[in-house]
């Protein structure tokens, strides 16, 4: 299996794309996910080689339903028991953890959603798959106000369909899903609080927030979401979880891009996650984004978050345990 790069298991998960023309097949790719004690992963639609190869594993699996067939799953039962047929029910050797019913999903598809949820769902719980749970992850976008996080709140847009997602997952106890990234919150407007505070390396409170002091971008950003969702009003809205499914910091290609800073970033995320935030002192669930770079993206920093190159090796050194 070839030799750790560290002692236990991974304390995040890693995003899986294939948006590239030069990535190693997708058995390799498990193969590396092992090596480095990862042990959940996210894959952005049922890829049938990599679930292939994830099969048996033990490796758990956060597969996307991706936002092209939320219109089929939303339409009826009958679409949805046959996406899940074709997709889960199809790799009975994969641990699969949650099914993301779209990912960042445009203004104009948001009707589907959580008819899609709802579909999916029950299609999951008629194939004895209620174990599963069905998620969607949204974007960064959606938080209209991120300090300090008691003022944290959705944008109006985002509040349109919130309500219904966070209503189905508080009833079937799912987490919502969410890609954050203090990456884009620094540089898109939040550079005045310093470098430190988006890498993790602030030596104090840079934001006190009523009892709570912050340290890092990253747990304030989770706990405005915290607190968006909290005003939404949704009966037991409080018990849903954030699981951060998508956050990292790029290599090149823009402002603050560098190996140096996305090494300290990711390294530095791998430690904390443990501690949980001010608001909610349990362990964040956090998948790194991503596995390689991927050349078939956007030109400038969408190419440059992997933390491997196609060719395997790693672009810095990281130890992914705590």
């Amino acid at each position: 299996m070839g030799s750790k790069s560290n002692a236990g298991a991974a304390s995040v998960g890693v995003c899986y794309g294939t948006s590239g023309d030069n990535l190693p097949p997708a058995s390799a790719a498990v193969g590396m996910l092992r090596e480095n004690g990862f042990t959940v992963v996210r894959l952005y639609w049922p890829d049938g080689e990599a679930l292939a190869a994830l099969g048996g594993s033990g490796i758990k699996v956060v597969v996307g339903a991706p936002n092209e067939v939320l219109t089929t799953l939303a339409s009826g039962a009958p679409a949805a028991a046959a996406w899940v047929r074709d997709n889960i029910q199809a790799h009975p050797t994969v641990a699969f953890r949650y099914v993301v019913v779209g990912n960042e999903v445009p203004v104009g598809q948001t009707q589907f959603l959580v008819p899609a949820m709802e579909n999916v769902h029950a299609a999951l719980a008629a194939a004895g798959l209620g174990h599963v749970k069905v998620t969607t992850a949204i974007s960064q976008g959606t938080i209209a106000v991120h300090l300090p996080p008691s003022a944290g709140e959705f944008t109006e847009e985002a509040r349109s369909f919130m309500g219904y997602v966070v209503s189905f997952l508080a009833r079937t106890r799912a987490p919502l899903l969410a890609n954050l990234y203090p990456y884009f919150v620094y540089t898109l407007g939040l550079g005045h609080l310093g470098m430190d505070f988006a890498l993790f390396t602030a030596p104090e409170t840079v934001v006190q927030d009523g009892e709570y002091g912050y340290q890092n971008l990253f747990d304030a950003t989770v706990d405005a979401l915290y607190a968006a969702v909290g005003k939404l009003g949704v009966a037991g809205g409080d018990r849903v979880r954030v699981v951060v499914s998508e956050t990292g910091w790029p290599t090149a290609g823009g402002a603050a891009a560098s190996v140096e800073n996305a090494r300290t970033y990711n390294q530095n995320l791998v430690t904390h996650v443990w501690k949980g935030t001010p608001r909610r002192p349990r362990r964040v669930e956090a998948y790194v984004f991503a596995m390689f770079n991927e050349d078939q993206k956007e030109a400038g920093v969408e190419q440059n978050w992997g933390l491997f190159y196609p060719n395997m090796e790693r672009v810095y050194p990281i130890t992914f345990g705590a």
